[in-house]
């Protein structure tokens, strides 16, 4: 009986997870209809390939948490092992009972720092040509190509809100790649090479986002010292930043200390039950804290661009998966874990 009421009750949990994220992508699509009305540019490759990630990784979610309710048989399939395998990385990959051949894909989850000093160098160098007005010509073909906005209508004033984006971008990446070699400690989990590889690429694709809105024209004008261009938005945008950067971090020095203790010597990198500070309310307060990174980050650009609002559509399906493959691994490996802690976004997720 007891077991019945449990899985009534995870079903119920599921149910409520799949509307959430329905009402979520529901509102993003009105905004989108909207924006394309009132908007020439709404059709452009930038957008386009935002949309698609973000619809991807809600397809995954769903589809994983369906999953979870088909027959046992299934999970055999080679199908569903590859589904699986591409979606976990790191301890989440456990929870599957990998064939041999899916080894051949794996790469040190270890790697991670490969990202961020990506990011670094990448948008480092994009702070630089923004700066330094006008871009390469090279520059200004790719981002003629992801806008769709003719090279006549380029920009030539630097905006203080694409400057102050890439900023944080790079301040957030230079952060990530030192707790990744200096406070994380991993212990020999795995990704995908598909991950891997989309990973490398995806700061690159992020700070050229960030040039798209000069690209469009919104720069066009005399220039102004930087401090006359700055407003709430922007104020508020880095104070989040700030608070979401601090929120990740102190949560990243909790679970290196579960390994670490106090000392800072690795005593075991067995997987341990996190607690205290954001885990108190959610199984994963650094994924929670990215999303708001990347909300700051849109109220940096000036709040009202479709594109970042899509960035962070996508941010939301793909941390969520992320947190809930995380929570339904703490939730089996520890019976005593906490019921009521939700796996992303307190209260709601």
């Amino acid at each position: 009986m007891l077991h019945k009421n449990n899985e009534a009750v995870v079903s119920m949990s599921s149910l409520y997870t799949l509307y959430t994220l329905f009402t979520i992508s529901s509102l993003y699509t009105l905004w989108a209809v909207v924006s394309m009305s009132a908007s020439s540019n709404y059709y452009s490759v930038v957008n386009a390939v935002w949309s698609c990630l973000a619809a991807c990784f809600l397809l995954a979610f769903c589809v994983h948490k369906i999953s979870l309710h088909l027959p046992k048989r299934l999970e055999r399939s080679r199908v569903y092992l590859l589904f699986e395998d591409l979606i976990r990385y790191g301890k989440t990959k456990q929870q599957i009972k990998r064939d041999s051949w899916l080894h051949v894909f794996d790469v040190p989850k270890r790697w991670f720092w490969h990202f961020y000093a990506v990011s670094v160098v990448w948008n480092g160098a994009l702070i630089a040509m923004h700066v330094n007005h006008p871009y390469p010509v090279w520059l200004t073909d790719i981002l003629g190509f992801l806008t769709g906005v003719p090279l006549r209508t380029i920009s030539q004033v630097p905006q203080v809100s694409t400057l102050l984006v890439l900023l944080l971008l790079w301040l957030h990446s230079v952060r990530r790649l030192l707790e990744c070699l200096c406070v994380s400690v991993f212990s020999d989990g795995v990704i995908h090479v598909v991950q891997y590889v989309f990973g490398m690429g995806y700061y690159v694709i992020l700070g050229l986002t960030a040039l798209c809105s000069d690209h469009q024209g919104a720069g066009q004008g005399a220039p102004e010292a930087p401090l006359q261009k700055l407003g709430w938005l922007h104020v508020g945008g880095i104070v989040v930043f700030i608070g979401a950067s601090l929120l990740q971090h102190c949560s990243l020095v909790q679970l290196a200390r579960l390994r670490t203790g106090r000392s800072g010597t690795v005593k075991t990198l067995a997987h341990r039950m996190p607690s205290g500070g954001g885990f108190e309310f959610v199984s994963c307060p650094h994924y929670f804290a990215e999303l708001l990174v990347y909300v700051s980050l849109s109220l940096v650009s000036g709040g009202l661009s479709l594109t970042w609002w899509l960035v962070v559509l996508y941010v939301v399906f793909n941390q969520a998966l992320a947190a809930q493959l995380c929570h339904e691994f703490y939730m089996s490996k520890f019976k005593s874990y906490p019921r009521q802690r939700s796996a992303f976004i307190p209260f709601v997720l």
